[in-house]
């Protein structure tokens, strides 16, 4: 790698050197900056006023987050792996919607996707350890998935089932114009959120869905317990090993980094 090019990646991926702490914050900066102005856009009496501002601040900062990405991948040791990468795809599509716009008019409001790279505020901030009890989490719902998924089948079944009832018992006098309808009712039920947009008006489906409210409360808790115990079963157990300092019970770190005190 040439001297250029190892300098570009000391600032552009490291944060352990004062100029790749700056390009990191400054980052930081102009991405808040550009959701900020995106989202501003979005209201129609400051469009009408300053849209054709914000789109020019906006295709500068598009501008600049293009010489970021093609600058990663011209120093980064491995360009390929860059570019497939969670933060090299999240890169690729900040800046994609902004060009789209100027073809495709309103596309440039999904520039707010750009908000996930600041995401790197935790390698910035040194809180990369702090990502062990983010691996717990995605491991227990890796663990849990065909649990979920048997739940969200099960609640699919209950839902089309109730809502081809009230089809039938409520009819397009109650606003049950149609299965699907019916079914969106039944799913608003279940989940206890209630638009009332649509409601039975005979006893019988009144019935029905007072059941179906019952049944809501009685299964929302279910994904929570399901991946709650994957949770339980992914934390690591103490090894044994007592700190001769405080006496206490030494864990070990997740993913076997080797022993270290409790917090």
């Amino acid at each position: 790698m040439s001297a250029l090019r190892e300098k570009i990646y000391n600032i552009i991926f490291e944060s352990d050197t004062l100029a790749g702490k700056a390009f990191d914050l400054a980052l930081i900066f102009f991405i808040l900056l550009s959701v900020a102005l995106v989202m501003l856009d979005s209201l129609p009496g400051i469009h009408d006023r300053w849209g054709d501002w914000l789109m020019g601040a906006e295709l500068l900062i598009t501008a600049l987050f293009t010489l970021e990405y093609l600058l990663r991948l011209y120093s980064a040791r491995r360009p390929l792996r860059y570019a497939r990468s969670f933060f090299g795809v999240v890169d690729l599509l900040a800046i994609i919607p902004t060009y789209a716009g100027l073809f495709f008019p309103g596309l440039h409001f999904l520039a707010t996707v750009r908000v996930l790279r600041v995401l790197r505020i935790f390698r910035i901030l040194n809180l990369v350890q702090f990502m062990g009890e983010g691996n717990i989490l995605w491991t227990a719902l890796k663990r849990s998935r065909h649990k979920i998924a048997i739940f969200l089948s099960t609640v699919l079944t209950v839902v089309v089932f109730i809502g081809s009832l009230m089809f039938l018992i409520e009819g397009a006098e109650s606003g049950f114009t149609s299965i699907p309808k019916s079914i969106y009712w039944a799913i608003v039920t279940m989940t206890t959120v209630g638009y009332g947009d649509i409601a039975p008006q005979t006893p019988l489906g009144q019935l029905v869905a007072s059941l179906l409210m019952v049944i809501g409360y009685g299964i929302i808790a279910v994904p929570t317990g399901i991946v709650t115990s994957e949770m339980v079963r992914s934390r690591p157990p103490f090894n044994g090993e007592v700190c001769s300092c405080c006496g206490r019970k030494m864990e070990y770190q997740q993913y076997g980094e080797g022993p270290s005190p409790p917090s």
